[in-house]
């Protein structure tokens, strides 16, 4: 699943296997940048929903090296719609099992068909959407620690964006079946892959630290009074 941003082969592998390992795709300038953007944050909560980020927009827009990744795969329209930072450490170590992500984060509530069920987390705005448009979105996660087998990787089941909306009580079957991919990676490392595909993630053992920037990535605008609630 490696596959240098540069190669013609990317875009073949992720929309096959559902995610694809971009090498060293943040060089260490950028990485720094990404540290310095969120230095003010606490470091003993396991993620935070980022939001307001000023020094983190341009690192992660269409024009950055980070966004040029999903311009690659969606088009120069793509956006970014959602970042978390996901800060495992021996103070929090944690593990979560098979799943898909099925939220996005709106500026405001409205009622629009398809649309629920809505909670409200770290003060935003967050859905459950049509389906089509979490498989229609693209999941970036920069790595800035280095992260083997034991550093709690993030565990993928390919070719599983490509079955819908699936039962969470089928998913550890489906793993058994069609198999799972660790994503190994060091600092700089940059994993693409489709926000619909099935994921999940083991606590560290030994517990230390392993910090990842996710960003979501859409091109199409809500239906209306909708919108994306952004970065």
């Amino acid at each position: 699943m490696a596959r240098a941003a540069g190669d013609p082969a990317w875009r073949e592998t992720l929309d096959r296997d559902g995610a694809v390992c971009c090498p060293a795709a943040a060089d260490e300038a950028t990485c720094g940048q990404i540290e310095a953007a969120l230095a003010h944050l606490p470091e003993d909560r396991a993620g935070v929903r980022l939001r307001d980020m000023v020094g983190l927009t341009p690192l992660i827009t269409v024009g950055s090296r980070i966004g040029g990744l999903a311009s690659a795969a969606l088009g120069a329209a793509a956006r970014p719609v959602r970042a978390l930072l996901f800060d495992k450490s021996p103070a929090a170590n944690w593990a979560l099992g098979w799943h898909q992500d099925r939220t996005i984060v709106v500026e405001r509530r409205a009622d629009a068909p398809g649309f629920g069920p809505w909670t409200v987390k770290a003060g935003l705005i967050q859905v459950e959407p049509p389906f089509a448009i979490i498989e229609a979105m693209l999941t970036i996660r920069v790595h800035l620690d280095p992260v083997d087998a034991t550093n709690a990787p993030l565990a993928v089941i390919p070719g599983s964006h490509r079955l819908g909306r699936l039962a969470s009580d089928g998913l550890d079957r489906l793993a058994e079946t069609d198999g799972q991919q660790l994503c190994l990676a060091e600092r700089g490392d940059v994993w693409v892959y489709r926000t619909a595909i099935v994921h999940g993630s083991a606590a560290a053992d030994p517990p230390r630290r392993r910090r990842v920037l996710q960003i979501d990535y859409a091109v199409a605008d809500l239906p209306p009074p909708l919108c994306w609630r952004g970065v």
